[in-house]
């Protein structure tokens, strides 16, 4: 089963590379403000004009100029803000190949940043002096990262800049590593040149409608693929105005994100579907009168299952303050698809279908209706965009899903990344995929179930992480909000479902955060809402509950749960356990 792509133009000129993108708008609009960063998450702000960010790259660019060769790998380690923004165009500038990664928390170890080192390569790293400071102290334990070139970047002397040359690069050119974020595997560096990123932000554009009249906020991590792609080269591939505040500040004070939205009238803004549960679990009533999300027009939703009951809640709660329900943009992509796949109308409300609950499990599409004990309602996340192919294929046999069928969805298009850093193998199994009796089209194995109906792409899960008990496909995000939902105790986007072997069975087991308000009161109603509540609504019996303690459970930076690493800390014991309870 294959979606069409959407046929849609855009105008002007285009650049072929990251470098040509920045420089034509350093040239054509010197003095248009590219970037504002918010300090404190609110009124604190720093700006960035595009001749000051090509400045800025180009010194940087400058100093990086006496690397071995074009495709040394340059680890960048920064804050959020605009310093981390600059080194990444300073080392496309340069011709070197950037490795974004995030600084370790305060006295905490640093095994990601070591592993993504030694993966790539990299022998130097570009960082601040504060982030250098805290790295410094860890060397004793880390002589690996001792051993990397560091430059601190606000000590380049202006005159440098009067130094660079610009390097021969072309669409082919690698221009960046993007780890993954590890919510099922080991992160791997995904391979992106510069034909990959342009075609993708060309996809956002015209997914989005996006032109440099728009305004956009983000908190999104700047780091990952959404962060940096979606939000911080989207906005100056499109030309406009971005607001950008730290994760963390969002995150503390979601009303934070909202404000911004207000001060600046943006029109475009987005995040993981537990962004919006955030506001409207966090927002007080009467906070709401000093919001004003009329200009909105883009609100996308994707990196996580996009929920229907959040788009309602979301809706109904910001309606007061001029939220309109068509702004929710529901988007499905990935790393190793430079990032967006596919998105519907910007101008419609998001589109949903009601299928029977069982039927799904069992990998059929049935239509029910929204009152039936048995439907399960799913969110489209629209079309395929410009010259791009979704095809959903079984992932057993390689064979064409016939419609109605939920199979692997597979993609094929310019966006599709070059394959992952020195990884031969993994590289023929996920980007080297061919339909069984078919010679025609290389495709990239997702990894994610879904199904397309009249044209929308809608998502089912992870193939890795599904649980199959008694020849039932069960999908633990749908068991994870079950479990969230059923008691007040229980934390927001704090859960985890998976599988364990018990005596040849398979066996559900659910691992949750208990709310700090709650964590020393009686948790044992807790315990039987969970097991009652995944009984009624997915006709499973649990093996084991585990309630820890807040903030505790593995995610990825991004705020993924790593259900492979959940699921070892459980079979290890190493889990921080407030109570549990096991069957028998």
């Amino acid at each position: 089963m294959t979606q069409s792509s959407k046929k849609q133009t855009v105008k002007d000129k285009e650049p072929v590379t990251l470098v040509e993108m920045l420089s034509q708008h350093a040239e054509k609009q010197p003095d248009n403000i590219a970037i504002i960063y918010l300090k404190d998450g609110e009124q604190e702000e720093v700006a960035i004009t595009y001749r000051e960010l090509d400045h800025r790259a180009r010194l940087i660019a400058a100093r990086l100029s006496d690397l071995d060769g074009e495709d040394e790998r340059v680890l960048l380690l920064y804050p959020p803000g605009l310093d981390y923004i600059a080194a990444f165009f300073g080392c496309l500038y340069a011709g070197v190949v950037a490795v974004p990664a995030y600084p370790p928390r305060l006295n905490r170890p640093v095994p990601r940043i070591r592993a993504i080192v030694a993966d790539s390569g990299a022998k130097t790293a570009l960082t601040t002096r504060d982030i250098f400071a805290g790295i410094e102290k860890r060397f004793e334990f880390a002589p690996d990262l001792e051993a990397l070139n560091w430059i601190q970047t606000e000590d380049l002397p202006a005159s440098l800049e009067t130094e660079w040359q610009e390097p021969i690069i072309t669409p082919q050119t690698l221009a960046f590593l993007q780890y993954t974020s590890g919510s099922t595997s080991t992160p791997k560096g995904v391979m992106l040149n510069h034909a990959n990123l342009l075609y993708n932000l060309k996809q956002i554009t015209v997914a989005f409608n996006v032109s440099s009249q728009d305004v956009a906020v983000s908190w999104l991590p700047s780091y990952h693929d959404m962060g940096l792609i979606g939000t911080i080269l989207g906005a100056i591939y499109a030309g406009t105005t971005l607001i950008l505040m730290a994760p963390l500040d969002f995150l503390q004070r979601p009303i934070r994100w909202l404000k911004a939205i207000t001060r600046y009238k943006a029109t475009v803004t987005g995040g993981p579907n537990f962004a919006y549960d955030l506001c409207v679990d966090r927002i007080k009533p009467e906070q709401i009168g000093t919001l004003d999300l009329s200009s909105l027009r883009i609100a996308f939703s994707g990196a996580e299952p996009v929920r229907l009951e959040t788009i309602e809640k979301f809706s109904e709660k910001f309606a007061p303050c001029g939220f309109r329900k068509q702004a929710f943009y529901p988007c499905y992509g990935l790393a190793e698809c430079t990032l967006i796949v596919s998105g519907g109308d910007a101008s419609a409300e998001p589109v949903t279908l009601t299928v029977k609950r069982s039927a799904l499990e069992l990998g059929q599409i049935v239509e029910a209706s929204p009152g039936d004990a048995d439907a399960q309602t799913l969110v489209g996340c629209g079309a395929a965009v410009l010259g791009e192919k979704i095809t959903i294929v079984n992932p057993e046999t390689y064979e064409l899903c016939t419609s109605g069928t939920v199979g692997e969805i597979w993609v094929e298009g310019n966006n599709v990344a070059l394959g992952y850093w020195q990884r031969k193998e993994e590289n023929e199994h996920t980007f080297g995929a061919q339909i069984a009796g078919s010679n025609e089209g290389i495709y990239m194995r997702t990894g994610d179930l879904g199904f397309i109906y009249d044209n929308e792409l809608f998502i089912a899960g992870r193939i890795k992480d599904l649980i199959i008990i008694r020849g039932s496909n069960h999908y633990p995000q749908d068991i994870e909000l079950t479990v969230e939902r059923c008691h007040e105790s229980l934390q927001l986007a704090g859960g985890c479902a998976f599988s364990v072997d018990v005596n040849g069975e398979e066996r559900l087991v659910v691992v949750q955060e208990v709310d700090r308000k709650y964590r020393r009161t009686n948790l044992g109603p807790a315990i039987q809402a969970i097991r009652k509540a995944v009984a009624q609504e997915h006709d499973l019996q649990v093996y084991a509950v585990v309630l820890i303690k807040p903030f505790t459970i593995p995610k990825t930076s991004s705020g993924k749960i790593q259900r492979h690493a959940c699921k070892k800390k459980f079979l290890e014991g190493s889990l921080d356990v407030i109570t549990e309870w096991r069957a028998g």
